[in-house]
């Protein structure tokens, strides 16, 4: 809390008068709505700081602004009538109401503060346009849009900034990039996300989960990131958000959103390997008094690999529009379309019968050079908020995912003629196979959320419900192998099957979760922080082609955190998180199992530096994955006799560690990232594998830093950055042996200039050691997938 005296302000107020007489006009064009978002705008538009208590702001509305004025003028017409005014000192301005300044000659304000520049970001969401590493809020974790310091969990955010520093394009390379998560690749479009010794199965877009399975990842994880602000991570369990799952962590995938001021950009890459991508995004006011805005983002790829034959091509649309239909509801509506078509492996570089490595190029292509990969993804969304005078806004959110994928490509198996054993590479061939994959997802949402008075302290709620339904269908057929040697492969020597030659496969289900969730964050004393929550679940697994359904029926998932602020920087925490995840398998009454359930324990010290342009973390972290199905063996005669399979619910495993971070703003034009990442994972209760190390293709030591610095002087229009990710030693149980990854660091450079108000350009050195690394381990028969060798992407962008 910060006291000015009566003094000070008035003297803040006479110099603070000149500076802003002194300051250019300044374009604005924003539309009726919530004070505090008007003085965001104005902040973004201005340059200016704006400190102000959220209190005093609660229920204010702010006029409809367009046109050119001075900063002073702009101010005063947006609090017009609301009982508050402005001082002004430098390039900072402190809303406080004029009773107080004027009866007690102080004013209290909290700790809120928004600005355009790259300094304080509290209670700020929308990255783009701050250059920073860090965000000022996130709710992916609550629900509640807390600041990182007050989120007792382990959260990171990869801002616009750090994607464009970074040049990345898509999913997979934030995932590669993030603290705590690691990509793993089992074909040259086949991956799966993990963290923590599990599998990420939920991915969020605006906050609205949307299932990852092991055919949906292929699709979702190529998304385009031209058309998003931000992806935001929790790690450990987030039932209370996501429902069923692992306890893992959580990406979070936050869009774009139209601005009310004109905004365009258009971006030209150029890189190894004949790759090219341009993109094209605008955005301004619909109508004149800016009520009705709207966004569109196009992007385009095309491309080749070091990977022998391998192509993409990628198309991006996105629109969206937002409207005013109040001074306090706002619509918005948006859609997007993703195309790719690849010449794309299906199972990718084998391995030895016992994990040896057998040293193939990095430019082996095991496949066909008419195997292909089609995937196409549309997506409606659409948002209302209102804003209550009394502070409270309640949202009803609604999103529909169409993904499909065409596939018709080749992997490589064991040969029929050895019974399909596997003792040397002359047992091995080639198989086709060609599947046709849908998956449609819908998910509706409905909350409400706000302050609350008790014991005469203020606090915060929210609460909804939720449903989503997966429809799955997956359909085609197999070929037998055929002999190929593997170290004098062509691609144009395999021949094409017919498909109706092909042996007929097919899967269709329905996944419906429906659920009630409500947080509270209690604020029972000045330092001390308390938030409690929980989700009940209702989960129904419906085979549409067999009699395997389960369901899990008013599953609870709780949640509990306690921050304690040490000062105005520090603060420690401790927080429980929960989540479960049905399973298919039967016991001995024929009966499906009970959902495993993930639990997730937390101690850490988070920082504030800055007001919130630097954060920094420490957690010790324990998960415990318990009532994993396991086979029993022997099988009980009951069940030999109905020829199936019988399980129990004893099996367990953990995962401890340490998660450490520090993102943001080091020094004035220095950004940074920097995260280690220790886990320990073992099967604590397993027939076969207790006490032996769990997940091991994921590392346990893992090290992920970026940094970008804008010179200064006569250098002042350079700036220049680098990335290291360096991770430890991983390993695949392979038949009597192990396939083995050693421990491996890549580091990138990257230098920008920029020409004038206009151009900037940008070149990215990628790996540039030419380090040799598996970024997914062979595992007998295939999956093995060389990470990219040394490479380099020149960029150029326009700016409006």
């Amino acid at each position: 809390m910060q006291l000015f005296s009566l003094r000070l302000i008035a003297l803040s107020v006479s110099l603070g008068v000149a500076t802003l007489a002194q300051a250019a006009p300044v374009a604005l064009s924003q539309p009726a709505q919530p004070l505090a978002d008007a003085l965001q705008s104005f902040a973004r538009a201005s340059g200016f700081q704006v400190n102000y208590d959220p209190a005093a702001l609660v229920g204010k509305r702010a006029p409809a602004l367009a046109g050119r004025m001075e900063p002073d003028v702009a101010l005063q017409r947006l609090l017009a009538g609301s009982g508050l005014a402005a001082s002004v000192s430098g390039s900072v301005a402190t809303v406080a109401p004029v009773a107080t300044q004027a009866a007690t000659g102080s004013v209290a304000l909290e700790a809120t503060t928004i600005s355009a520049d790259d300094g304080s970001l509290t209670g700020r969401t929308t990255t783009e346009g701050t250059r920073s590493y860090t965000t000022g809020a996130m709710s992916t974790s609550t629900g509640l849009p807390l600041s990182i310091r007050e989120t007792p969990q382990s959260v990171s955010v990869i801002t616009r900034q750090r994607m464009e520093d970074q040049g990345m394009t898509d999913l997979n390379d934030v995932v590669r990039y993030a603290p705590g998560v690691t990509l793993n690749k089992f074909g040259g479009d086949r991956q799966e996300f993990l963290s923590r010794g599990f599998r990420i199965d939920n991915i969020m877009y605006d906050g609205l989960p949307t299932t990852a399975g092991t055919f949906t990842l292929d699709t979702l994880s190529s998304a385009d990131l031209s058309i998003y602000d931000r992806v935001e991570v929790v790690r450990g369990a987030t039932g209370l958000m996501t429902g069923a799952g692992d306890p893992s962590a959580t990406l979070n995938l936050v869009r774009k959103r139209p601005t009310a001021f004109p905004q365009v950009s258009v971006t030209t890459s150029a890189g190894s390997w004949d790759r090219y991508r341009t993109e094209v995004d605008a955005s301004n006011k619909l109508n004149e008094a800016g009520t009705l805005r709207g966004r569109a983002v196009a992007a385009y790829e095309d491309g080749h690999s070091f990977q022998d034959v391998r192509e993409r091509k990628r198309q991006t649309f996105y629109g969206v529009l937002e409207a005013d239909l109040s001074d306090a509801t706002t619509w918005t509506i948006g859609a997007s379309k993703q195309r790719e078509d690849k010449t794309s492996d299906w199972g990718s570089l084998p391995s030895g019968p016992n994990g040896e490595n057998l040293h193939l190029s990095r430019s082996t292509f095991l496949s066909g050079d008419w195997a292909y990969w089609d995937q196409d993804n549309y997506t409606l969304f659409s948002d209302i908020t209102h804003t209550f005078d009394n502070g409270w806004k309640a949202k009803l959110a609604a999103q529909q995912v169409w993904a499909n994928s065409d596939t018709y490509s080749n992997y490589v198996t064991t040969l029929p003629s050895n019974n399909y054993a596997y003792n040397t590479v002359a047992d091995l061939g080639t198989a086709s196979g060609a599947y046709r994959t849908d998956s449609d997802q819908l998910n509706i949402d409905a909350s409400v959320s706000g302050p609350f008075q008790l014991l005469g302290r203020e606090h915060e709620l929210m609460a909804g419900v939720s449903r989503r339904q997966e429809k799955f269908y997956q359909r085609g057929g197999y070929s037998g192998a055929t002999p190929i040697d593997i170290y004098n492969f062509r691609p144009s020597s395999i021949p094409k099957p017919a498909k109706d030659s092909l042996t007929p496969y097919a899967s269709k289900n329905t996944t419906t979760e429906e659920a009630i969730y409500a947080a509270a964050r209690f604020n029972p004393i000045d330092p001390l922080h308390v938030i409690v929550g929980g989700r009940v679940s209702w989960y129904d697994f419906d085979n549409l082609y067999s009699d395997d359904d389960y369901k899990a029926t008013r599953e609870f998932t709780p949640y509990a955190g306690i921050i304690y602020d040490l000062n105005d920087t520090y603060s420690v925490y401790a927080s429980y998180t929960d989540i479960f995840k049905p399973q298919s398998q039967q016991n001995t009454g024929n009966s499906v199992l009970a959902p495993m359930t993930g639990k997730s324990y937390e101690i850490g010290l988070k920082g504030a530096y800055f007001d919130g342009a630097l954060n920094a973390s420490v957690a010790l972290f324990e998960t415990i994955q318990e009532g994993r199905a396991y086979e029993l063996s022997p099988q009980p005669i009951e069940c030999t006799r109905q020829s199936r399979t019988c399980y129990d619910t004893a099996g367990e495993v953990r995962s401890r560690g340490i998660d450490a971070e520090i993102s943001g703003q080091l020094a004035p034009n220095w950004q940074a990232s920097a995260a280690y990442t220790l886990v320990l994972s073992e099967y604590t209760k397993d027939l076969v594998y207790e006490d032996r190390r769990f997940a091991p293709e994921q590392p346990k030591h893992l090290f992920k830093a970026a940094t970008s610095y804008q010179l200064t002087g006569d250098l002042s229009k350079w700036r220049i950055g680098a990335d290291v990710l360096a991770q430890s030693e991983t390993f695949k149980r392979v038949g009597n042996g192990e396939a083995k990854q050693d421990s491996y660091s890549v580091v990138g450079l990257m230098a920008g200039y920029r020409f004038n108000d206009h151009w900037d350009g940008r070149v990215n050195f990628n790996n540039i050691f030419d380090e040799k690394y598996w970024q997914g381990i062979p595992s007998g028969t295939g999956f093995g997938t060389y990470g990219d060798p040394r490479n380099v992407m020149l960029s150029l962008k326009w700016t409006l």
